[in-house]
């Protein structure tokens, strides 16, 4: 464009106040961009979870567990297409501080349920053929740098050691990748049916289950017919969509996207007033230039999209430089994986993004452009003198 030496002039009149606001959008979109990441990673099971299951836990809390007898009787529900159970083992490898979520499960049962979980046909019978095998997801397996064939030990708490050893030891067999970018490849599955042998109490007892319905749009019937097959016995169900459930876990902090929300708006209404202020002084300093301008031939029409463009420039400039910085340090790695499973940047946040870095240069600018097209040129000219 012709006049791009015209607008970058004008960014140049004023080295370091162009600068400090460059350096405050950037930093503000920096921030945008980790608050999306952050999102992302707290509410991304709600995102993942399948429309067409169910989750059956304990009425009173999580931590209470179901009969394992309950599986048949669910599977007799009507609508209800498969079952498979889940039960948190919260395993420890080497130190405390090394958290990452481990079960035990039904391996054919659990594929089936979750094709989100990918393992190679090979992986999946070794998994069958070997009473210790586990599957780890990808992320953790780099995290403590194991492969198939390493032989892990990890500690329980919550359930005590194994029937004649110190530890619980599992065998990998194999490293599941997710079908989507943002699918939690930080947990480890491995067989039910060695837990149960092993476990030295609850025997016989589940963490939940998962259900597989054949019509998603009778989701909340199926789920009342279930509670109510439960109703009034020792282990009463609350069933609830996976969404739902997975919403749960990242309300307990707190409301994620109303928190991300308010911060994101008071930082952008501050750049706002920053980037606003900006343009009016540059435009106020350079009212006898633009009465040259007018003068020689511009239009005001030409003068307005003069101001505008360079409100953009500094905004879409500061705001693209800090989704890149974002983008380049979130696809570095997970800086927290024992919190985050699932750290990236959403391709919707950039894109917001991108969209936000326009529309702050067009509003912040409007005003000023405003000005500097209704200026008349006797006005300018005078003001200079």
């Amino acid at each position: 464009m012709k006049f791009l030496p015209l607008v970058w002039a004008g960014l140049k009149r004023k080295k370091l106040r162009s600068a400090l606001t460059f350096l405050s959008i950037f930093i503000a979109f920096l921030l945008f961009a980790f608050l999306g990441a952050l999102k992302q990673a707290l509410g991304g099971g709600v995102s993942m979870a399948g429309l067409d299951r169910l989750i059956v836990r304990h009425k009173v809390s999580l931590i209470q567990t179901l009969p394992q007898s309950y599986k048949a009787r669910i599977q007799g529900v009507a609508g209800v297409a498969a079952v498979c159970h889940q039960t948190w083992f919260g395993g420890i490898y080497q130190d405390p501080k090394n958290f990452f979520p481990n079960m035990p499960v039904e391996p054919e049962e659990f594929c089936a349920m979750f094709p989100e979980f990918v393992l190679s046909d090979a992986e999946k019978q070794a998994w069958l053929n070997t009473r210790t095998g586990a599957v780890v997801g990808r992320s953790t397996a780099k995290r403590f740098h194991w492969k198939i064939g390493d032989r892990i030990a990890l500690r329980a708490p919550i359930w005590g050691e194994p029937i004649g050893q110190s530890q619980w030891e599992f065998d990998v067999v194999g490293i599941f990748d997710g079908e989507k970018k943002a699918t939690d490849t930080s947990q480890m599955f491995f067989r039910y049916d060695y837990f149960e042998e092993a476990r030295q109490r609850d025997k016989g007892q589940v963490g939940w289950y998962t259900v597989r319905i054949s019509d998603p749009d009778a989701a909340a019937k199926i789920a009342t017919a279930i509670d109510q097959e439960f109703a009034n016995s020792p282990f009463e169900t609350k069933t609830e969509a996976e969404g739902a459930f997975a919403q749960g876990f990242a309300q307990q902090i707190g409301d994620i996207g109303s928190i991300v929300m308010a911060v994101v708006g008071a930082v952008f209404f501050t750049i706002l007033l920053v980037a606003g202020n900006t343009m009016v002084q540059s435009v106020r300093e350079r009212s006898e230039e633009l009465g040259v301008l007018k003068a020689i031939g511009f239009s005001n029409r030409l003068v307005l999209l003069l101001v505008l463009i360079e409100s953009c420039c500094i905004a879409t400039l500061g705001g693209f430089s800090g989704l890149g910085v974002a983008w380049l340090i979130i696809a570095s790695g997970n800086p927290i994986p024992s919190l985050l499973p699932v750290f990236i940047l959403p391709t919707q946040t950039l894109a917001s993004g991108a969209v936000l870095a326009v529309a702050l240069g067009l509003i912040a600018g409007a005003l000023p452009a405003w000005q500097a097209m209704r200026l008349r040129i006797a006005e300018a000219l005078r003001r200079g003198a």
